[in-house]
């Protein structure tokens, strides 16, 4: 049984097609890119994924079922904009997440924050932008699950935090899960990638190994990205 499945997926809002005919699998194991422009549709399949909205047609398969109570288990979703209440202390937020998630790991949680040095006492709206990022993924991340879906966690944020993301990303998602990451900063990602999925137009253009499609095209995904949108 395959991780996650999309057959003939579609969404429409107010009738105009955002998503059109998606078909997908993720097996385990894997690091995947979800890459397209800015309104590719990328947000849209993560929110379908996440039962956050439902399908215009076709159907998501999770672990064999469809998105629900039992896929918020496995699944650790990190948004595009933050959802914490700013006015929590990151031990406040710690705590929220290990009554409302069964397998979030506080131990792994705080060994994380430590590394940063936070004073975990510290509100979340007096830590700067970059902090607040590290913070989410790290919250994230300390999940068990079985799939780690990221919506453009770069986005906005300096090269040195970028560079901590992708580390931690790597180092901490539990074996045999796979991590999902949207985003349009190629150059930045691909170097922890395993597979890429390209959209365009709420399309999939291009699926394939990473490694494959550099040694085909005898370039970097990030150069393949900008051939193929014309960037």
């Amino acid at each position: 049984m395959e991780l996650l499945e999309c057959k003939h997926l579609c969404k429409e809002f107010d009738n105009k097609q955002i998503l059109q005919d998606i078909n997908l699998t993720i097996p385990k194991g894997k690091i995947i890119g979800l890459l397209g422009k800015n309104g590719a549709g990328k947000s849209t399949l993560i929110k379908l994924i996440n039962d956050l909205l439902t399908p215009t047609s076709g159907e998501i398969l999770i672990n064999g079922e469809n998105p629900g109570v039992s896929s918020k288990e496995i699944i650790a979703y990190l948004p595009e904009r933050t959802y914490l209440d700013k006015e929590m202390t990151i031990k406040q937020a710690i705590k929220y997440f290990s009554e409302f998630y069964s397998n979030f790991d506080t131990e792994k949680a705080m060994k994380l924050l430590k590394d940063l040095n936070l004073d975990i006492s510290k509100k979340i709206s007096k830590m700067s932008k970059g902090m607040q990022e590290k913070l989410q993924l790290i919250l994230v991340m300390s999940r068990k699950a079985s799939i780690y879906i990221l919506d453009e966690p770069l986005g906005g944020v300096d090269p040195a935090t970028r560079d901590y993301i992708l580390d931690t990303i790597l180092s901490n998602f539990s074996e045999g899960a796979s991590v999902i990451i949207s985003t349009h900063l190629i150059s930045d990602i691909e170097r922890i990638l395993d597979e890429i999925i390209f959209m365009d137009n709420g399309k999939i253009v291009l699926t394939s190994s990473a490694d494959e499609l550099r040694n085909k095209e005898n370039s970097s995904i990030d150069e393949v990205f900008r051939r193929y949108f014309k960037c």
